[in-house]
């Protein structure tokens, strides 16, 4: 069974974005509201998402700029949301890499047949929520090769990794020195690998750790939270 598309409406209007999160809810969506930048990026640091709706005029950084800094992360599908009249700014959130766009004032019913297109269309060409993530992560006595999906050792000996491991070692490398609930790491491991997480989160960190940890009995690489998931807590490079 496929999960709804889960889409961030990031908007400073609040009217605008209960309009659009009533309307999508409806339609069996999943929904996150922003109202800045910051929040966006907050939102997005603990879930994973299929689709931005992204207003071109917000307070403090704006939409072409975010637009700018999402694309050069992610593939995450974008619609702007645009003033009638801004045909200029339109092309350059084309040109920034945004998938669509819609004029306001617009109605729900059109809003939902973008929404639909673009994920068809990012959903057949295998790009959406791609992420564009370093080539190789250091930490500890470790370095994780993400494009050959190899975990070496620092004495030169590679672990292998289940598709599930190595998914979830990302999201955790990707987010040190943070708890993340069982949930969260459940949602954003399966944006990587859907069918990867046939076992419950809490095994596949049992299997990491006993890979990871110099004691697994007393883990020192992800380290449990009571009450509130894991963390990942040596400092992480990039190359």
């Amino acid at each position: 069974m496929h999960e709804s598309p889960h889409v961030l409406v990031v908007d400073d209007h609040r009217e605008i974005r209960e309009l659009v999160s009533r309307a999508l809810v409806k339609e069996g969506f999943r929904i996150s509201l922003a109202g800045d930048g910051r929040e966006m990026r907050k939102i997005m640091a603990d879930a994973r998402m299929d689709l931005i709706i992204l207003d071109l005029m917000l307070p403090g950084e704006d939409g072409l700029s975010l637009c700018r800094a999402l694309r050069a992360q992610s593939n995450i599908p974008i619609i702007m949301l645009t003033a009638k009249g801004d045909e200029i700014d339109r092309v350059v959130g084309l040109e920034l890499g945004a998938d669509d766009y819609i004029s306001k004032p617009f109605g729900s019913r059109e809003l939902i047949a973008r929404i639909r297109a673009v994920l068809r269309r990012t959903q057949a060409d295998g790009t959406s929520g791609q992420s564009r993530h370093p080539t190789r992560y250091r930490f500890d006595r470790w370095r994780l090769d993400t494009g050959a999906r190899e975990l070496l050792r620092e004495d030169g000996v590679t672990v292998p990794l289940s598709t599930g491991e190595f998914d979830l070692l990302v999201v955790l490398i990707e987010r040190p020195q943070r708890v993340l609930s069982r949930d969260q790491l459940l949602d954003l491991a399966r944006g990587r690998a859907a069918t990867a997480f046939d076992r419950s989160i809490d095994t596949q960190v049992s299997r990491l750790r006993k890979k990871l940890e110099v004691d697994p009995g007393e883990p020192e690489i992800i380290k449990t939270v009571w009450g509130g998931g894991y963390m990942f807590a040596p400092a992480v490079t990039s190359e």
